[in-house]
């Protein structure tokens, strides 16, 4: 019960990734309430999370993360029904591997708008609460090729890179109000995006990785947990890749 009785936001929370951190902060006690893109995948998530979870707190929202309003709003809801907001993951995001000379510059755009720009919304939108509590975690969500880029497209490695930058200054300059910015950076995880592509395409991505194996979401929110625990008190500016050494 690593997070007994905090309260959280989850972008990007009813499937793959945003999902198990959604379920592993139940699991450690928190109060959680997951965001999606669209009420129907909220409240199906949501529905069957319940179900699982039946004795824990956990609602759901689905603000438009490109309108910062929305995002504000959302924080002072949770503060004023929960009496904190303690912690807030920027999960949500998209993949891209457009190929750079073909990519239009709106798909571009696009990737940058919900990778970076909506990342930065929900820092900001978390930072204004927490800087009134005098304490909060951040968590955002990276990449492994936010380390050394990809061989297809430069969408997607770019608004890593960014997520980055943005989450170290953040941690500079919010640590003295009592705020630690932290990310974690996933390597090739089973999500249902990676159940889809054919044997012949996984193979060579497992061999590629020197534990030999593809990660599972449990282990990305095992280290949002971690990170939003008192454990990590002292950590802040991190980039944590979990990725089996891919990245190194």
């Amino acid at each position: 019960m690593l997070l007994k009785d905090k309260v959280a936001i989850i972008t990007g929370a009813t499937r793959g990734i945003g999902r198990a951190i959604a379920e592993e902060f139940l699991r450690h006690g928190a109060i959680v309430t997951i965001c999606g893109s669209r009420e129907a995948t909220v409240s199906k998530a949501l529905e069957e999370i319940k179900k699982e979870f039946p004795e824990s707190k956990v609602f759901g929202k689905w603000p438009n993360l490109g309108n910062p309003e929305e995002l504000d709003k959302l924080a002072k809801e949770i503060k004023e029904e929960f009496g904190s907001l303690d912690i807030m993951v920027n999960n949500a995001g998209v993949s891209d591997d457009s190929k750079t000379l073909e990519v239009s510059p709106e798909r571009f755009k696009s990737v940058m708008d919900l990778n970076v720009n909506s990342v930065f919304y929900g820092c900001q939108a978390a930072a204004k609460i927490m800087k009134e509590q005098g304490y909060g975690c951040i968590i955002n969500t990276s990449s492994m090729v936010s380390k050394n880029g990809q061989p297809s497209g430069v969408a997607y490695p770019s608004s890593k890179f960014a997520v980055n930058g943005l989450t170290i200054s953040l941690a500079r300059e919010l640590g003295p109000m009592g705020i630690r910015v932290n990310a974690v950076a996933p390597g090739i995880i089973n999500t249902d995006m990676v159940e889809q592509l054919p044997k012949e395409m996984i193979e060579p991505l497992i061999k590629a990785i020197p534990m030999r194996k593809i990660g599972e979401p449990k282990d990305i929110a095992n280290g949002c947990v971690f990170l939003a625990s008192d454990l990590a008190s002292y950590v802040n500016g991190e980039i944590l890749h979990i990725d089996g050494a891919m990245s190194v």
